[in-house]
């Protein structure tokens, strides 16, 4: 997954590599024109002031070059990286099997593409290049070192041992304090989630006090465990900073003594010693923190790697057609949520093409999870289930997709035009966005509206017969041969109720399975096949007049609404 960062990215990478890299040659060479300028004034190697002021126009213009190159490919590349990053995780999210959001927890993938992503692009993405600084300076200082010195260099060596232990054993205790504030995020993102789905509940429970509450003491929670996070971090930078002036001082005063002492060392050298000090400790104060940042970077970055990744075994099966000619046939099909709880029983039954269907029960009766199977949210069920000669469990799902087309009870909208929510983004051919219009009664919507109208957030400037209506265009434009809607009208008066059924009987071309709540008598005559279910059981099965006829469950059902 890191190596998505680098995709079509790799000139940006390398530009930025090559002029970071210059630019700590050129931050050591700071310390050799200081050398120059000492021993000059000292009079132990005197340069003339031309080669001086030549020695410090050339390091201005080669450090501003670099500063310059930085400036304009590092941004582009740390853009590039983060958007095929997002892209990439998108990519993975909208491969995944239809039903995967319900499944998995929707807070961590937005943790994941927000707050950690922050810590990515700092602690990883950035990091590398002051890792490589970093680098540069400490073998660039000390090759220079041992270029003017290995007496004095030896001493360097001897007192930087206390500056890296202490970085590399306070620096481990960022790994898990980088954890803990990634996992309280995912709660807090969770709970404000949460917040903001229930708000009407919490107005009309007049809950405001007691769900602040609660947020504001995971609130408290999350800044405590940052509070800690922050504090580590600066302890490490204190104890980084205080062995690493003990180090300049120690070496500072090794080169005072040696050049009281006559041991063959000139003032300007020892003031490149000092000066090259900074470009020792400080990597040996950053490095192991960096280290330490980064692998709590990587960690969040596998963790989301984890989260997304296909699974090969969840992609594989057949294609099928497009078209279904045999219809759907359910043999003898159980299922339950575990084994104590089997929601379906031994059911049989065929669903036949362009004939609709209404499926009626009690709540927990096993409508939703018939549709479900016919939907192939799962495949841990007993019996068959067959898409014309096709085992339901051996389609692909992609080209299951392509068969079905879902109206739920939420119709999700976007933020866009009426038409671009009913071609969902993609290009269709215009005659055939206009009869889906047509036929789902919609041109109307987009005739008072315009063109331009924006439905809003989850469509909030709609009202749910008109949400409705684009969700029967979307199945229409689709051409599915198979229409799965679960009380699309459950928010919706009865004669809108009556409308959108009628429009979607009307789909003549496509298998209408229908569960519906609403037992309306002009609602339910509109279907071929009304199909009864109680306790997991198909009991009925006919049309409304036979039904009534049968004064059976079914009719006792209509009595009681």
């Amino acid at each position: 997954m890191k190596k998505v960062f680098y995709t079509k990215n790799v000139l940006p990478f390398v530009v930025t590599l090559v002029f970071t890299i210059l630019q700590g040659i050129l931050m050591l060479g700071i310390s050799l024109i200081l050398k120059a300028m000492i021993n000059t004034i000292s009079g132990t190697d005197v340069k003339s002031l031309k080669e001086i002021t030549m020695m410090i126009v050339l390091f201005l213009f080669l450090l501003s070059a670099s500063y310059v190159f930085i400036c304009i490919f590092k941004p582009i590349f740390m853009k590039k990286a983060l958007t095929n990053y997002k892209n990439s995780m998108m990519d993975n999210i909208l491969r995944k099997k239809q039903f995967y959001l319900k499944e998995e927890d929707t807070s961590v993938l937005l943790s994941g593409l927000t707050n950690d992503l922050n810590t990515i692009e700092a602690n990883y993405l950035d990091a590398s290049f002051i890792l490589i600084k970093d680098i540069v300076y400490f073998v660039g200082a000390i090759t220079l070192m041992l270029i003017a010195s290995y007496t004095l260099t030896g001493i360097v060596i001897l007192l930087i041992i206390i500056p890296m232990a202490t970085s590399m054993l306070t620096g481990r205790s960022l790994v898990p304090a980088e954890k803990e504030v990634s996992e309280k995020n995912v709660d807090f993102v969770a709970l404000l989630k949460d917040c903001f789905q229930g708000f009407s509940v919490i107005k009309s429970f007049q809950a405001e006090k007691e769900i602040l509450s609660v947020v504001c003491g995971q609130n408290d929670e999350l800044e405590e465990i940052k509070c800690k996070r922050n504090a580590i971090k600066i302890l490490v930078g204190m104890i980084g900073m205080i062995v690493s002036l003990f180090a300049q001082f120690g070496i500072f005063f090794a080169g005072v003594w040696m050049v009281v002492t006559g041991r063959g060392i000139d003032a300007g050298t020892v003031l490149l010693f000092v000066n090259l000090m900074n470009f020792i400790v400080t990597p040996i104060a950053e490095v192991p923190s960096l280290l330490s940042s980064r692998k709590a970077a990587i960690a969040l970055i596998e963790k989301m790697e984890e989260k997304v990744k296909i699974d090969d075994k969840l992609e594989k099966g057949i294609k099928v057609s497009e078209d279904i000619s045999k219809g759907i046939v359910l043999e003898h099909v159980s299922f339950g949520y575990n084994e104590n709880n089997t929601v379906l029983k031994d059911i049989s039954l065929e669903f036949e093409p362009g004939r609709s269907y209404a499926i009626v029960g009690g709540s927990g009766s096993g409508k939703t999870s018939l549709l479900n199977l016919l939907r192939g949210s799962t495949d841990i069920y007993e019996g068959a289930i067959r898409y014309d000669d096709h085992d339901l469990k051996t389609i692909e799902k992609e080209s299951l997709a392509k068969l079905i087309s879902d109206i739920e009870q939420e119709v999700f909208v976007f933020d866009a035009s009426i038409e671009d929510n009913i071609k969902m983004f993609k290009d269709f051919p215009r005659k055939d966005v206009e009869s889906a219009e047509d036929k789902a009664n919609i041109k109307n919507i987009i005739s008072e509206r315009g063109q331009e109208f924006l439905c809003g957030e989850n469509g909030k400037h709609l009202s749910g017969g008109e949400k409705q209506r684009i969700s029967i265009a979307r199945s229409i434009l689709k051409k599915a041969k198979v229409i799965i809607a679960d009380e699309p009208w459950s928010s919706l008066d009865k004669q809108n109720a009556y409308d959108i059924s009628k429009e979607i009987v009307g789909i003549t071309d496509a298998i209408r399975i229908v569960v519906t709540h609403l037992l309306d008598k002009d609602i339910l005559k509109q279907y071929d096949t009304i199909i009864a279910m109680r306790d997991g059981k198909v009991v009925e099965m006919g049309t409304y007049d036979e039904l009534i006829e049968n004064d059976g469950y079914f009719k006792a059902l209509c009595k009681m609404a």
